[in-house]
């Protein structure tokens, strides 16, 4: 479809070192194999990159324009007190990749878990906005843990709920549809070979179960609540599915439901853009969003805080010193709130009260 009026151009596809044909040690060590390191990546193929294809490395690039805003929050300032009646509190929570130790810590801190990791914060509503697996050591560990916490807190007269981020959508895929050929534009890809490429845990493969596949392919991709629009990726790629989040999120589910490989890759694709929000037109093209699917406010993770704010950073944990993040990152003339803390590169794991003080 056509995308909102008054938004910008899609950013360019961001350069990458990755490609995305089948690499020869897929065949030769079988298919959980580690992934390439990322101080090894590979050149481009003759054919170029896929397009729009933007997977998440060591040198994607940043602009730091010194016009956006880092909201510092006081770990020590205590919850809100809940309402006797009406909803909860709303809490959102980045990118966790696998973290499943910084998670608990996390919510811990913000008195949603007790130290025994149950359920105690009542009627409080929690968001999670995507990826659970891939790059840290406990995918699944994460995923059971949030399935559980969402029984917990319905029994509360809360709830605990979560967004379909990219790595689950190519999680699935690696599961589906293994190294059977997609069309990527540029060559042979595999979703097996971009899991492998991005991060992909042989431990999380081993332990995946029906339960863990349902729940991830029954997760909606964009959601509003409380005036704030909830989703994975600061992208506009969310328009191409439909006008409604009733229709994206019917649209992703039909194509996840149809299981042809070809098209979850085009979905899976799509998921991966990035810095929509963050260059010249990123106002606009929150405002695209906001204008079509409602809200005042985009709240998104994917793109992590380090880059939209140009530190140096790694995903894979290599900077022992790890970029300087305090809290949720605020741009887009204050309509975007980023919250992927950057915890693949030894930055925060983010667990964040709204509405935000700034």
């Amino acid at each position: 479809m056509t995308q909102g009026a008054g938004q910008g151009p899609e950013v360019e596809r961001t350069a990458t070192l990755r490609d995305f044909r089948v690499p020869a040690y897929v065949n030769e060590t079988g298919p959980y194999a580690h992934s390439t390191h990322p101080s090894e990546t590979l050149p481009p193929t003759e054919d170029g990159y896929p397009d729009a294809y933007t997977p998440t490395q060591r040198d994607l690039p940043v602009i730091n324009r010194g016009d956006t805003l880092q909201v510092t929050v006081d770990p020590a300032s205590a919850p809100a007190a809940q309402p006797v009646t009406g909803p909860g509190p709303l809490y959102v929570v980045g990118d966790v990749h696998g973290y499943l130790d910084q998670l608990v810590a996390a919510l811990q801190e913000q008195g949603l878990i007790d130290s025994a990791g149950q359920w105690c914060a009542g009627t409080t509503r929690l968001w999670f906005l995507g990826d659970f697996t891939d790059r840290g050591p406990d995918g699944i560990g994460v995923i059971d843990l949030v399935m559980r916490l969402s029984a917990e807190a319905a029994a509360a007269g809360g709830y605990c709920k979560a967004l379909m981020g990219n790595h689950e959508l190519l999680l699935l895929g690696a599961k589906r549809f293994g190294d059977t050929p997609v069309n990527s534009g540029a060559g042979t890809a595999t979703f097996q070979a971009a899991w492998l490429l991005n991060g992909g845990q042989k431990s999380d493969m081993d332990r995946l179960q029906d339960h863990h596949l349902q729940w991830m392919a029954r997760l909606d991709a964009i959601e509003a609540v409380d005036g704030y629009l909830l989703v994975h990726s600061d992208t506009t790629a969310y328009l191409d599915y439909g006008d409604s989040i009733e229709e994206v999120n019917d649209t992703v589910h039909d194509t996840l439901t149809r299981n042809d490989a070809d098209e979850c890759w085009d979905l899976f694709r799509k998921f991966t853009k990035r810095f929509s929000f963050r260059d010249e037109g990123g106002a606009d093209a929150v405002r695209s969003l906001l204008d079509t699917y409602g809200g005042t406010r985009i709240v998104h993770g994917h793109s992590p805080i380090p880059y939209l704010l140009g530190q140096v950073g790694s995903e894979d944990g290599e900077d022992t010193a790890g970029p300087v993040v305090e809290g949720p990152h605020v741009y887009a003339d204050g309509l975007a709130i980023a919250m992927d803390g950057g915890v693949t590169m030894a930055g925060k794991l983010l667990v964040q009260q709204l509405p935000l003080d700034a």
